[in-house]
């Protein structure tokens, strides 16, 4: 498997995922558990924030953020239309980036002032891995205030992305 192939099906999952969570949070009762409520927004706004960071570094352009998070909480519907929009923009990017661009090293620097450098696949690896860290961090607060998480694993998402997985699983195994 092709970086870029195994990197669109990680960007794939991040989408589902995000959208699973974005609306998860959108159901909680906002009167409900006010204070968690308002930490897993601003947790999953942070995710959204990096993953627009980093779109900008790979385009070479200014990100306009000035911290890894905004000072407003956004509400839930707004947050998902957002991931949702940057989530595509990814699987968009890896339609118009080859290989060899993949390989690239970029520098950039982080929004503490620090310098950094990885490599176009090494900042997409990092969005998925981050969202997903934090997405995990959620589901703990989700499960301190009673409310069950979605079930976010790569595994849930090939399997119910692509149900006939599932039949793949019944057959016996291949004699060698």
């Amino acid at each position: 498997m092709s970086a870029k192939t195994l990197l669109k099906s990680l960007l794939a999952y991040q989408a589902w995922a995000n959208d699973e969570f974005a609306e998860k949070l959108a159901g909680i009762d906002p009167a409900r558990d006010a204070g968690e409520r308002h930490a897993a927004i601003r947790l999953m706004n942070h995710v959204h924030v990096v993953s627009r960071i980093f779109a900008a570094h790979l385009k070479g352009v200014a990100h306009g953020h000035a911290s890894d998070n905004t000072e407003e909480t956004p509400e839930p519907a707004e947050l998902r239309a957002a991931l949702a929009e940057a989530d595509r923009w990814y699987l968009d990017y890896l339609e118009t980036v080859s290989e060899q661009e993949l390989a690239e090293p970029v520098a950039f620097t982080f929004t503490d002032g620090d310098k950094g450098c990885m490599t176009r696949q090494e900042m997409l690896t990092h969005v998925v891995l981050h969202g997903g860290y934090h997405r995990g961090e959620i589901g703990r607060m989700l499960v301190r205030i009673a409310v069950s998480p979605p079930w976010d694993t790569y595994a849930v998402h090939l399997h119910r992305a692509e149900p006939a997985r599932r039949l793949q699983g019944e057959r016996e195994p291949a004699e060698a």
